[in-house]
C-alpha cells in the first residue's frame, strides 16, 4: 500500500540497454459503494516466461542474497492486500531492488538490530503491470470487498486524488520499499485467514490483523490520514516506533513519503526516470 507510489518525476526516454516500460494510462475513478465482506481470492493464472519477457538490468538483486536476515512479507504476491487477490506481475514473493538500495537496507538492518529490531519488507520493486492492475481496479467501483480493512473511512474514488495510490510509482524504479520493524528475533506471524472477519486497519493493535511487526499506529497499506507519518493522533509507543524507523532509514539515505509511514525511497536512486516492467521472479535477474 504501499503509497504514494510517488509520481515525483517525469518519464524520460529510456536508453535502449534498459528494458523498461514507461507508459501508463490512468483510468477514470468512479464513486463506489462499500461492501465489507471478505473476498474470495482469485488465483492468478500461471504465466510462462517467453523470450520477449522483460528482464532486470544487471544492477538488480534479490534482497535475500544481500541480507537474508531481513524479514519479508510480500503482500502483493498474496490475497491479503487492498485488492483482495495476487497482483499482476508478482510471480514470486521476492524483494527485488537495485543493488544500491539493497546495500542501504543492509546498513539499516545492522543499525536496527542494535536497537533490538529487524527490518521487515512488504513491497520492493513493483512492475508497471502491477500499477496498471491497481489503476484498472480503481476504475471498477463495485470491487470494494476489502474496504472495511484497508480504507474504511476513505472513498475508493479518492484513493488516487488523496495520494494513497500513484501512477506511475517510484516503486517501479527499483529503489523504493515499504517497510516496518519487527522485534529481534521476530515472533511468529499468524497465517492470513481469508474467511476471517474484516477489521479496520485503524483499529488498535491487538484488534487489527495480527502482523508480527511493532505497533505503528495503523496496519500496512492503511489508506487513512492516521497512516500519515507525523499524524498527531498517533502517540506513545507507536509514535516512537515511527520516529525510530524514520531515523534508521534516513541515516542510510532513504526519504519517507509523509502520507505513508511505511514508504521509503533511496534519495540517490540509480534509475530516477525509468519505470521497469519485468516480473517479480528470480528468473528476471
Amino acid at each position: 500500500m504501499g503509497r504514494r507510489r510517488g509520481a515525483d518525476r517525469s518519464i524520460r526516454s529510456l536508453r535502449a540497454a534498459v528494458p523498461a516500460v514507461v507508459v501508463v494510462a490512468v483510468a477514470a475513478l468512479l464513486p463506489g459503494c462499500p461492501a465489507p465482506q471478505r473476498p474470495e481470492p482469485t488465483p492468478s493464472a500461471p504465466v510462462t516466461p517467453t523470450a520477449t519477457e522483460p528482464r532486470a538490468p544487471a544492477g538488480f538483486v534479490d534482497l535475500s542474497d544481500v541480507d537474508p536476515t531481513v524479514v519479508t512479507d510480500i503482500r502483493y504476491a498474496t490475497a491479503h492486500n487492498f485488492v483482495g487477490r495476487p497482483i499482476a506481475g508478482y510471480r514470486e514473493p521476492l524483494c527485488l531492488l537495485t543493488r544500491p538500495a539493497a546495500e542501504a537496507l543492509r546498513r539499516v538492518q545492522q543499525a536496527a538490530r542494535a536497537t533490538g529490531h529487524r527490518l521487515k519488507v512488504y513491497d520492493c520493486y513493483r512492475p508497471q503491470r502491477a500499477v496498471d492492475d491497481f489503476v484498472a481496479w480503481a476504475g471498477r467501483p463495485g470491487e470494494q470487498q476489502t474496504k472495511a480493512e484497508f480504507y474504511p473511512d476513505v472513498a475508493k474514488s479518492r484513493l488516487f486524488a488523496d495520494g494513497y495510490l500513484g501512477a506511475p510509482t517510484a516503486h517501479s524504479r527499483g529503489s523504493t520499499v515499504d517497510v516496518t520493524l519487527v522485534p529481534d528475533p521476530p515472533p511468529e506471524q499468524p497465517p492470513y485467514a481469508p474467511d476471517a472477519p474484516l477489521v479496520a486497519c485503524t483499529a488498535p493493535a491487538g484488534e487489527r490483523f495480527a502482523d508480527n511487526g511493532v505497533d505503528m499506529g495503523t496496519g500496512f497499506d492503511c489508506f487513512d490520514p492516521r497512516a500519515h507519518t507525523a499524524d498527531r493522533r498517533i502517540t506513545g509507543v507507536a509514535r516512537d516506533n515511527r520516529e525510530l524507523l524514520v531515523r534508521l532509514m534516513a541515516d542510510a539515505g532513504f526519504t519517507n513519503y509523509p502520507r505513508e509511514w511505511w514508504h521509503y525511497r533511496l534519495a540517490d536512486e540509480p534509475y530516477p526516470d525509468t519505470y521497469f516492467d519485468f516480473p517479480v521472479a528470480r528468473s528476471s535477474l
